[in-house]
């Protein structure tokens, strides 16, 4: 017991040199991590944009396909597909839709391109387009 508290004592007087206190370690090892932390943030934002856009074309192919399916008159399907196409987007989405329908036998079928945004929607797009497919049977 006495050596134990002679070590104790002793370890008391030891003095660690000046400057070599730790001291905000973790602020410094925070400041370099942050740089990987902040990439990894904005890689998984753009992944959920992507798919969100993945989304987005399905939909708006669902429903250009759908609209142009109630249409009688070919004449005015390319004008309602693109308007059926880009009904339900927003802003930054609808400048770059393109949407196409087409008759197929018992079927109407639909294609919209959606450029993917980079990082915030309005802003610089992704050179790739986004396509989503629907098809639809044709009434009457």
């Amino acid at each position: 017991m006495g050596a134990l508290r002679a070590r104790t004592w002793k370890s008391r007087l030891i003095r660690r040199p000046r400057g070599a206190s730790d001291e905000g370690q973790v602020s410094v090892e925070f400041l370099g991590m942050l740089p990987i932390i902040l990439i990894t943030v904005v890689l998984l934002w753009q992944c959920a944009l992507v798919g969100y856009t993945y989304s987005l074309a399905g939909n708006s192919a669902d429903q250009a396909a759908r609209q142009v399916a109630t249409t009688e008159a070919w004449q005015s399907w390319q004008g309602r597909c693109e308007q059926a196409a880009k009904s339900d987007l927003s802003g930054a989405w609808q400048q770059s839709a393109q949407a196409r329908c087409w008759n197929e036998p018992g079927l109407v079928k639909a294609k919209v391109d959606l450029k993917v945004p980079v990082l915030f929607p309005g802003s610089i797009n992704f050179p790739f387009t986004v396509t989503g497919n629907a098809a639809v049977a044709a009434e009457g």
